[in-house]
């Protein structure tokens, strides 16, 4: 019979970097084989080179962790400025609408002190006692007043308007005569906020999964380094570029290994990501200190500078530079490593200078995305101030000129240096890692097999 004679169908060939379980699902398998599962693993010969350069760097971080931890948190006494004052959570019970004139509104001037006001403040207290004013009634639900209540005149102009029912944050002034202790200073968003973080995560792990719950959990413990390592270690003392670059190479470290697994791509893409903060670094300091920055610019800085003054400003605002730019750089340096390794589980045929080109093109997208998302985002922080200056009518070189936008023009094109320049780097040390990968008994085996692949690929 013919069924007889003809002879069975060779079994199907593996793919380089596939175990030998993978290749019984037939061609279909082979298709699914660089789309999912473990990278391939590299030799050990590999593996020992790369750990010779960041056990030591790991170890540096953890010493550097020690040595600089704060012993405990600053002590000073509050000032009542600014954001250093006492605040309590309340509750507005009720509002009542009143004439502005038979109440004294907040920003009108006293009848003893009309010789002093100015004639614009008076136009305004004309307005507002023309117009109708809330007389807000708020009960302190926290602290050593809760349940005290007392009265805010809420003028008609004023952008924030209290309800009844609202929760809002008062702040407390100790030295103030008792009927003026207490005043509303914001409102108190703490549950649209946890709402909104709770639909985030539950977005986060319904699509990320087991690798979306290792982003959450990285994400919480860069919080921690954070408030616990770097916020402390600057109010003791401590460099704050010093302290801003073992903070974020610690949060480096544990956010990609977390993430990504403890393997020789994500190794990778740390190598890419440190040589990209230290170029960040070297830049920001050189031309921080050329374009003499001071990093006190505002009120906030003001205020810091105030009550520490033996803090570095302009070392404070390098520091910025290098943990704002850290999150987008993991991104470009994980996402190029990533690419090169499926170019290579594709082709392992493919020299390090084919990978390199076919990576650097993927890598040119990503820059001009990455870039243009960086500027878009400082220039979106930066508004209230643009706008500021257009209504001045200033010349854009007086506005570049102004430390204010100059600092921002600073921090946003070295960051984008250092996200331009991971993506060759990155890009190059990825190519290099898996051409140079030759493990111990497996090379002859491996060509043929690639040629059957590719075959089976063409007829697909």
């Amino acid at each position: 019979m013919t069924t007889t004679q003809q002879p069975p169908p060779p079994p199907p060939q593996p793919p380089h970097g596939s175990t030998p379980s993978g290749a019984g699902h037939g061609p279909a398998g082979h298709g699914h084989s660089h789309s999912h599962g473990p990278a391939a693993p590299v030799s050990r010969h590999l593996r020992k080179v790369i750990a010779a350069i960041l056990v030591p760097f790991s170890v540096a971080v953890v010493v550097g962790l020690v040595v600089l931890w704060p012993g405990g948190a600053p002590a000073h006494e509050r000032t009542g400025v600014g954001f250093d004052r006492q605040t309590q959570q309340a509750t507005v019970v009720g509002v009542e609408k009143v004439d502005c004139a038979s109440v004294s509104a907040p920003g009108t001037a006293p009848s003893g002190d009309a010789s002093q006001a100015a004639p614009s403040a008076g136009s305004s207290a004309e307005r507002q006692a023309s117009g109708t004013c809330g007389k807000a009634s708020i009960r302190i639900d926290t602290g050593k007043d809760e349940g005290r209540t007392f009265t805010e005149v809420v003028q008609p102009d004023s952008p924030r308007q209290l309800r009844e029912g609202q929760k809002v944050i008062v702040a407390y002034a100790p030295d103030a005569p008792k009927n003026l202790q207490y005043s509303v200073t914001d409102v108190n968003r703490k549950f649209p906020m946890a709402l909104l973080a709770g639909i985030f995560a539950l977005a986060v792990v319904v699509v990320g999964r087991l690798r979306g719950v290792m982003a959450l959990v990285a994400l919480a413990v860069s919080f921690l380094v954070l408030t616990l390592f770097i916020l402390p270690a600057i109010l003791q003392g401590s460099n704050p570029l010093v302290v801003a670059v073992i903070g974020a190479s610690a949060i480096m470290l544990i956010a990609l290994y977390m993430c990504h697994g403890l393997t020789a791509r994500t190794s990778v893409a740390v190598l890419g990501t440190l040589v990209s903060l230290l170029l960040i670094g070297l830049l920001g300091s050189l031309f921080i200190g050329w374009a003499a920055l001071t990093g006190n610019t505002d009120d906030s800085t003001g205020l810091i500078h105030g009550l520490y003054p033996h803090i570095d400003m302009s070392g404070l605002l390098l520091a910025g530079v290098i943990i704002g730019s850290l999150g987008v750089l993991d991104d470009v340096t994980v996402t190029q490593t990533s690419a090169v390794w499926e170019l290579h589980e594709a082709n392992p045929l493919m020299g390090w200078r084919g990978l390199y080109r076919a990576g650097i093109r993927i890598g040119r997208d990503h820059i001009a995305s990455v870039v243009n998302t960086l500027v878009l985002a400082y220039a979106g922080a930066a508004l209230p101030l643009l706008l500021l200056f257009s209504i001045a009518q200033s010349s854009v070189t007086d506005v570049a000129n102004s430390e204010l936008v100059a600092e921002e023009i600073v921090r946003t094109l070295v960051g984008s240096i250092g996200l331009v320049a991971a993506v060759p780097v990155t890009t190059a040390l990825a190519a290099l890692v898996v051409s140079a990968d030759r493990p111990s008994g497996h090379k002859p085996a491996q060509s043929a097999p690639a040629r059957g692949g590719r075959g089976r690929r063409r007829k697909r």
